[in-house]
């Protein structure tokens, strides 16, 4: 772990000492990281978040108030999770096995959700593993994840749907007046193309 000098821990968090945490990272109050735990440079874990054993975070993620990101969980750089997220580990959860025993955790084998660089998770989503959220995506909020995300994409409901395309600055795009297959971002006014369902942003 670095040097106190190079993280920001407050005094009620609990992180284990054998997580990775990258420099200039902070982590709030009462919020949990837990063994193998392995955090960018420049994250944000707020306050009552748990980040479980052995997720992978790159550089700048933000996961707010909260969430819940459940191992083997893996987000790419610059992703946000906001206040009360929940990224699930078990497809089909059950407090004991058939006969009645207690489950342990050699009765059942995680699987993860896979969050792309850019991409947004708006606040009490729920993102059912195994599923990938493309890079740049948006998940709106209270929104339930149920099958992969393409990047770009703006999903929303229970289940979760396609309602759109965002660009990386997170604004909904517009169509071009000159195409039906290019879309147009007003904040910045990049470019992108749409193909068979996915969308790739032009380059200049």
């Amino acid at each position: 772990m670095p040097s106190p000098t190079d993280v920001r821990i407050v005094d009620s968090a609990d992180v284990s000492p054998e997580a990775k945490i990258g420099a200039g990272s902070s982590i709030w109050h009462l919020a949990q990281v837990r063994e193998d735990a392995q955090l960018g440079e420049n994250c944000i874990v707020g306050r009552g978040a748990y980040i479980g054993t052995g997720v992978v975070m790159g550089d700048n993620c933000k996961v707010q108030n909260y969430a819940l990101v459940y191992e083997p969980a893996r987000l790419g750089d610059g992703v946000f999770i906001g206040p009360a997220v929940v990224l699930t580990n078990d497809t089909y959860p059950r407090a004991i096995n058939a006969d009645g025993t207690q489950k342990s955790a050699h009765d059942w084998e995680p699987v993860g959700v896979t969050i792309e660089r850019g991409a947004s998770i708006g606040a009490r989503a729920t993102c059912v593993a195994p599923v990938t959220i493309g890079a740049w995506a948006t998940v709106a909020a209270g929104a339930v994840v149920v099958k992969d995300v393409p990047s770009y994409a703006l999903v929303a409901g229970v289940p979760a749907r396609r309602i759109g395309w965002v660009g990386e600055a997170g604004v909904p795009l517009t169509r071009a007046d000159d195409d039906d297959k290019t879309w147009v971002c007003p904040a910045t006014g990049g470019r992108y193309t749409e193909t068979d369902g996915t969308l790739t942003k032009e380059t200049v």
